[in-house]
């Protein structure tokens, strides 16, 4: 699966986890991504899309 959202290019961020004695680690913040079946320059097309793409309806759905 694609690690970034087709639409707004969204990816994963690095970030640290911190403890409370505060040892630091590395992490990873990951996108909620789906892959849907949606219309894509008149066609349908399988992408990988973040939810809030979906969400805020920049996502036609193949019927």
């Amino acid at each position: 699966m694609s690690t970034m959202c087709s639409i707004c290019g969204k990816k994963a961020m690095v970030g640290c986890n911190v403890s409370h004695a505060h040892n630091v680690t590395k992490r990873r913040f990951n996108p909620n991504l789906q892959r849907v079946r949606a219309v894509q320059n008149g066609s349908v097309k399988k992408i990988t899309v973040c939810t809030q793409c979906i969400k805020s309806g920049l996502v036609v759905k193949a019927p």
